[in-house]
C-alpha cells in the first residue's frame, strides 16, 4: 500500500512539472506512424529551386509540367554513377553536366564502351527517354548495366530534373 501512495505522488509530482501555462498554443504533434514532410533542401552541387522552377518552365511539353521531387528521387537511382554538378566527379558512369546537346560519348576523360564510341547523335530529351526505358535495347553492346526506368512519368520527371539540374536546354 505504501509503494502504491509513493509512486501516485512521483506521479502526481511529475505531472505538475514542465513548461509555465502560455496563450500559445503548442505545436501540433504528428499522429503515431504519420510521416513529417519536411523542406527540400538542394544536394550538394543541386541547383536552388527557384532556378530549377524557371528552368523547368523554359523546357518544353511534357516536361515543363514534370514533378521535380520524383524526378529527384527517380535520380536516387542513378547517383551511385552520376553526377550532375558541373565539374563533377566521374564514377561508374561519366558526369552528366551539359548532357543535352552534347554528342553521345564524348565527355572527357571517361572510358566508353565501344558501342557508345560508335554511336552517332546527339543528346536530347527523345533518345535520353528511349535510352532511360531500356538502355540495353536503346544501344546494344554498351556496358551500362542499369535496368531502367520503365515508368513513363518517372522518366518525364527524372528527364526534367537532369535538365534544371544542369542548366542544360535539351533539345528534343
Amino acid at each position: 500500500m505504501t509503494r502504491a501512495l509513493l509512486f501516485l505522488a512521483s506521479a502526481v509530482l511529475l505531472a505538475s512539472c514542465g513548461e509555465p501555462e502560455s496563450d500559445t498554443p503548442a505545436p501540433a504533434t504528428p499522429a503515431p506512424g504519420a510521416s513529417v514532410p519536411t523542406p527540400p533542401t538542394p544536394a550538394s552541387g543541386e541547383i536552388a529551386d527557384a532556378q530549377a522552377q524557371l528552368t523547368l518552365a523554359a523546357l518544353s511539353a511534357p516536361y515543363n509540367t514534370a514533378d521535380l521531387a520524383n524526378g529527384r528521387a527517380t535520380f536516387a537511382r542513378c547517383r551511385s554513377c552520376h553526377t550532375l554538378a558541373e565539374g563533377g566527379a566521374r564514377l561508374t558512369g561519366p558526369n552528366l553536366w551539359g548532357l543535352f546537346g552534347r554528342q553521345v560519348g564524348s565527355r572527357e576523360g571517361y572510358n566508353y564502351s565501344k558501342a557508345v564510341q560508335d554511336a552517332d547523335f546527339v543528346w536530347g530529351t527523345e533518345n535520353l527517354d528511349h535510352w532511360l526505358d531500356n538502355p540495353k535495347e536503346f544501344l546494344p553492346g554498351n556496358k551500362m548495366t542499369f535496368a531502367g526506368v520503365h515508368d513513363a512519368e518517372d522518366r518525364r520527371d527524372l528527364i526534367a530534373y537532369i535538365a534544371t539540374q544542369t542548366r542544360t536546354p535539351p533539345a528534343a
